[in-house]
């Protein structure tokens, strides 16, 4: 890919399909994109940020509850396979995906306990029960469907540089309960899940020769612990507009930065 330049992207803007889940486009953060009411994208998510930022010409098909069949099938009535998007003239690609295809977020809403220990269950203690954490072996079974949607995309998209963008920092070591309802050890859990399927997308990245978009450290600060005004990601009750335990408008302006500075470094080397 030729070097991105204030020149070059006047004279032929990139074009730049942004794949994902509910991750990417931030749901309930406003403007809400009309183009497609049930994707609940917004116009303000990570892509937007970094098709700004890099003058690029922007097709978002991010859509949130999409799994990684949606992506080569039709999520709702009317929404086109997200692959649909990519051509051979697609310069940029991005995806997040996952976190839905190993039920991450509805781990995440079975650790809540309202009530302090012991009156609850704790979900880290359910999880790892007899030695095998579950929700680990299950992230790595979907491992080998992610190489094949970074396949496929090199299938669709040859000539593409691929950026693979992780999840966040939800919660810092031992959470911050009761602040938000997750006691020590399933915070910690709950966290160590989402860097592990992260780790996972990246080992993918690696393989496929794909760019990892790291937004754990960017977001060291801005956990859902954090002070309302400091976080990246909702808490449980949000404190602005945004869904719960998703970016809000600043982390998605974050993420969206740290894409487009990858994006810049890759076409430098």
């Amino acid at each position: 890919m030729a070097p991105i330049t204030a020149t070059s992207a006047a004279v032929e803007p990139l074009r730049y399909v942004a794949l994902g889940d509910s991750f990417a486009s931030a749901p309930l953060v406003p403007p809400v994109d009309p183009a497609n009411p049930a994707c609940l994208r917004s116009l303000s998510d990570y892509p937007h940020i970094a098709a700004q930022a890099l003058a690029a010409k922007l097709t978002d098909v991010s859509c949130s509850g999409a799994t990684a069949e949606d992506l080569n099938t039709m999520q709702h009535p009317g929404t086109a396979p997200q692959f649909d998007s990519l051509t051979p003239d697609t310069d940029i690609v991005s995806v997040t995906i996952g976190g839905n295809d190993t039920d991450l977020f509805s781990e995440a809403l079975g650790c809540v306990n309202i009530l302090p220990q012991p009156h609850g269950t704790s979900c880290a203690e359910e999880n790892t029960a007899g030695g095998t954490d579950k929700v680990r072996a299950r992230i790595d079974a979907w491992g080998p469907a992610f190489s094949a949607v970074l396949d496929e995309i090199a299938r669709r998209a040859p000539h593409a540089e691929v950026f693979v963008v992780g999840y966040g920092n939800y919660l810092r070591t031992n959470g911050c309960y009761p602040a938000q309802p997750f006691w020590k050890q399933d915070a910690t859990y709950i966290q160590s899940a989402v860097n592990h399927l992260s780790a996972v997308l990246r080992q993918a990245a690696e393989e496929h020769g794909a760019a990892f978009v790291d937004t754990y450290n960017l977001g060291t600060g801005h956990d859902i612990c954090a002070a309302p005004a400091d976080r990246y990601i909702e808490g449980l009750v949000p404190t602005r507009a945004a869904a719960p335990l998703h970016p809000n408008a600043p982390g998605a302006r974050a993420i969206g930065e740290a894409l487009a500075a990858a994006v810049r470094t890759t076409s430098a080397g």
